[in-house]
């Protein structure tokens, strides 16, 4: 008995020791590893597609078919002090109902990147540049005679100097007191109507003001995740209260390791597109004028996350 009390005397103080030396590489390893230098890359890929077919149904409806893809991809390359970021988001989904050609449903190129100079604790010195546009032409539909977009009209390029707050890799706010804005119509039709603000007649509308980017992402659960991202500008000379919003959120629903379900919104606030609203579908245009603009996609299908 005395024996045995003398291992145990012996023994415990030894395994306290190891199991602090243990826990000790633990936060030291993970410390390394969320400062380690280097590229870190990612993305999600996720395809859908639904199909509906009637025949002689007495409840009436059409046959219909839809299908889309999303595309997230991320870059980003930790230096001493600097942070390389790199975002690519790609977006399109289209719809066949009954005898009616394709529809496009949803169309999107949106691609951030943003280097920062570290001079604080979570606190950078950064310029950000951002492109926007779509892939394929959009009509007014149902009319699809008339066209009312297309590839670069419109295109965005903003570019941003200022702070980057970054506390985290789950959240960042980017202010910048200096930003320029170039809104691109090519189409020449698109551009003498004087389309999404530019003067009629011209490729090309500037700004000049300042531009705030919120990015925030949550695990809600083990495999439900959502992340949502928030733009601001305001043009310093030309009504800089009314400010450009745009909102952008995702929900990701991981059923398993390659079926999931996203969700996606879109909210758009441009005082310088005119949305026109005929009431009646006469083709009489009752009224135009800036409007909130909403989009809503729910995908079920196919998804990858690398």
């Amino acid at each position: 008995m005395k024996k045995l009390l003398l291992c145990l005397v012996v023994m415990l103080p030894a395994y306290w020791l190891h199991a602090q030396i243990t826990d000790a590489e633990k936060q030291l390893k993970s410390h390394a590893d969320d400062s380690v230098a280097g590229w870190k890359k990612g993305g999600l890929i996720n395809l859908s597609a639904t199909q509906t077919s009637l025949t002689n149904w007495a409840s009436g409806g059409q046959s219909s078919m839809a299908v889309s893809g999303l595309l997230n991809l991320f870059a980003h390359n930790k230096m001493d002090k600097g942070l390389w970021e790199n975002f690519l988001d790609l977006g399109y989904g289209s719809l066949k109902q009954g005898k009616r050609d394709w529809w496009k449903t949803d169309d999107k190129i949106d691609f951030t990147s943003k280097f920062g100079y570290n001079t604080t604790k979570n606190m950078y010195i950064a310029g950000l540049l951002n492109f926007k546009t779509q892939f394929a032409d959009g009509y007014n539909y149902p009319n699809d005679s008339i066209r009312i977009s297309r590839f670069m009209s419109p295109g965005y390029l903003l570019g941003a100097i200022g702070l980057d707050y970054i506390p985290g890799e789950n959240f960042t706010l980017f202010f910048a007191p200096i930003a320029g804005k170039f809104t691109f119509v090519t189409d020449d039709s698109l551009s003498a109507e004087g389309a999404f603000g530019v003067d009629p007649g011209e490729n090309v509308y500037a700004e000049f003001g300042s531009y705030i980017r919120a990015f925030f992402k949550i695990d809600l659960m083990e495999n439900i995740t959502f992340q949502t991202k928030l733009d601001l500008f305001s043009n310093y000379l030309h009504n800089p209260q009314n400010i450009d919003v745009s909102w952008e959120t995702l929900l990701t629903m991981k059923v398993n390791k390659f079926f999931s379900a996203t969700l996606t919104t879109h909210l758009i606030y441009d005082d310088d597109i005119v949305i026109s609203i005929d009431k009646n579908e006469d083709g009489i245009i009752e009224e135009a004028g800036p409007r909130v603009q909403f989009k809503e996609v729910l995908a079920i299908g196919i998804s990858y996350k690398f």
